[in-house]
């Protein structure tokens, strides 16, 4: 799933205007994106919740970074947590193809959990 592309645009956003690192922001951001994209996506988010050997993708890969170490928090790589909304507006003025629709709400919650280092959610 690397060009997940919910995954790829956010990241892109996250990256360019709040000046994160690129592969940390990928690894923090993918559980999220799979799981917000899970009720769209379903089929190939089953395969991959296979492949981890769970139920859930979003929480398989949030587990796998848990796991090695990855970086699990966007506050731990620099993002300060006014910059949520900040982000979320940048997303929503600049929609992209995805496979669930882009909604402020679900992309809120998305953007909070990833700052936190939350386990991902539907």
């Amino acid at each position: 799933m690397p060009n997940h592309p919910k995954t790829k645009k956010l990241c892109h956003v996250l990256g360019v205007s709040f000046d994160l690192p690129h592969a940390e922001t990928h690894a923090i951001m993918l559980p999220h994106t799979a799981a917000y994209n899970t009720p769209n996506a379903g089929e190939a988010m089953s395969r991959a919740a296979r492949a981890l050997g769970t139920d859930d993708a979003g929480h398989g890969l949030w587990q796998l970074a848990k796991n090695i170490n990855a970086p699990m928090a966007l506050k731990d790589i620099g993002m300060v947590q006014a910059d949520i909304e900040k982000a979320l507006d940048i997303a929503l003025k600049n929609p992209y193809w995805n496979p669930r629709p882009l909604e402020a709400e679900g992309l809120r919650g998305l953007l909070e959990r990833a700052w936190a280092g939350e386990p991902p959610r539907p």
